[in-house]
């Protein structure tokens, strides 16, 4: 009875050793896409800018989703990001250009991240009040998005996009 004792306790030791590499190898694997989803859903968005497309460029918001512009302005809902997104695609960045590079990426959670991304964004016709250019010709912001897996899909629950403020200009020597 002993030795069928150790026989089974050897067998699901080894049992484990044989089946989590595959569960720890299917993890990573899903972690992988969804970090890939996460980073094309960017890249998409980039491009949506890019084209002026407001209705892209806001698509992958939750329909109830918050986000906070580079003023402060907080727009609620996918709708309302839209429109307010169409309006400056109209107006102040119409024909701007982008360039978004992903800065950090983590998971809260499977169903949970937190994407971090810079934006280079030029050939703006104007910047809203408040609102300097990082360095001549160019205003750069970082954005952080709150996002949540539903079903297979992420999307965009909370976000804000904060411009990054000019070097201050260099004071003169006293005395001079």
């Amino acid at each position: 009875m002993r030795t069928l004792f150790h026989f089974m306790t050897a067998a699901v030791v080894a049992l484990t050793f044989v089946l989590a590499p595959p569960a720890q190898a299917q993890a990573a694997k899903g972690r992988a896409a969804d970090e890939a989803a996460l980073r094309k859903l960017v890249a998409d968005q980039t491009e949506a800018w890019n084209r002026s497309d407001a209705a892209a460029w806001s698509k992958d918001f939750a329909p109830d989703a918050a986000f906070i512009n580079i003023v402060g302005t907080v727009f609620n809902g996918r709708e309302e990001i839209e429109k307010r997104h169409a309006f400056v695609f109209d107006t102040l960045f119409k024909g701007s250009r982008t360039q978004v590079t992903v800065t950090r990426l983590a998971f809260i959670d499977n169903a949970v991240a937190v994407v971090d991304t810079e934006h280079v964004v030029t050939g703006y016709a104007g910047l809203p009040p408040g609102v300097q250019a990082t360095e001549p010709g160019v205003l750069k912001t970082r954005m952080r998005l709150v996002m949540k897996k539903t079903g297979k899909a992420w999307r965009i629950v909370a976000g804000q996009n904060t411009d990054v403020k000019p070097m201050p200009a260099k004071a003169a020597p006293a005395g001079q």
